[in-house]
């Protein structure tokens, strides 16, 4: 890679961030298709006043070609943009910005990333389905979005913080006719929630870097259900072995991670993402 006054920037903004695997991702994929640019990492600390404002500006100040959004900002990046699509809108949370000629255009890539990957990986089809999602941020918004989409049979909303559990639910009431019940992440609820579940995904970021266990009672679940994990570092999480020692089918969060990556390079360039050169940077970069 060839940096010069030529070269364009993309990257990410998040806390934490030395965990991701889109710097290696997304510039193997420049390389691939010979674009003069490079995607860098950017600590966007939550708890800095100002600082997520003045990242957003940097987008427009130094003509980058956008950037990721990830935890804790998707949600809260919204205000700082000129345009976000009806999707995104509606989700109430954007994870990927889009500069387009100085003015910062929001989207949201999570929903579709992971339908496709959900889809590739493990063959599930949410129409008719009963779906359960843990967590209630900006990632369960695009993916709960992208369900309710598909005529899911119903839908559960488990989130330690019953409350907010229900502000997106009464939220998205009112887009969808499919209706969307909340539940408390104990386990006696849980138990009784996942007994008829075909799916369970988690949303959160617990599990990431070997840190903190979701503790679901994975022994409720029928044994045809998929467990999901969109956490990417490791691998393979807690939850995901735990489902794999019992037999049930599995889905990790790898996938999803360069599917809505590959949409978003595609805003970006308007070129084709070379999916394939993306994964195998990422699954490297894993390794490593």
């Amino acid at each position: 890679m060839k940096i010069n006054g030529h070269t364009r920037v993309a990257g990410i903004f998040g806390d934490p961030i030395s965990h991701t695997l889109s710097p290696a991702m997304h510039n193997a994929a420049f390389m691939a298709i010979g674009l003069n640019a490079v995607y860098v990492p950017f600590h966007v600390k939550a708890d800095s006043k100002g600082a997520l404002k003045a990242a957003v500006e940097s987008v427009r100040a130094m003509n980058m070609l956008g950037v990721n959004v990830t935890i804790p900002h998707k949600e809260a990046v919204i205000r700082f943009l000129d345009d976000v699509d009806a999707h995104a809108l509606d989700i109430g949370a954007v994870n990927t910005i889009v500069n387009r000629d100085g003015r910062l255009f929001g989207c949201n890539t999570d929903g579709p990333g992971y339908l496709l990957s959900l889809r590739k990986e493990s063959g599930f089809k949410p129409a008719g389905k009963r779906v359960v999602i843990i967590g209630a941020g900006g990632a369960a918004r695009g993916i709960l979005y992208s369900f309710l989409g598909l005529n899911p049979a119903s839908v559960v909303l488990a989130n330690r913080t019953i409350k907010r559990a229900d502000l997106l639910a009464n939220e998205f009431a009112r887009k969808f006719s499919v209706p969307v019940e909340t539940a408390e992440l104990d386990r006696a609820v849980m138990e009784k929630v996942l007994n008829s579940a075909d799916l369970v995904v988690n949303t959160t970021s617990i599990g990431m870097m070997g840190k903190g266990e979701l503790g679901l009672p994975l022994k409720a679940l029928p044994s045809k259900a998929v467990v999901s994990d969109i956490v990417y570092r490791p691998r393979k999480t807690g939850l995901i072995k735990a489902a794999e020692k019992m037999g049930l089918k599995t889905h990790t969060g790898l996938g999803m991670l360069i599917r809505q990556g590959a949409i978003g390079f595609e805003l970006w360039t308007g070129k084709k993402a070379p999916v394939s050169v993306m994964e195998k940077a990422a699954v490297k970069a894993l390794r490593q």
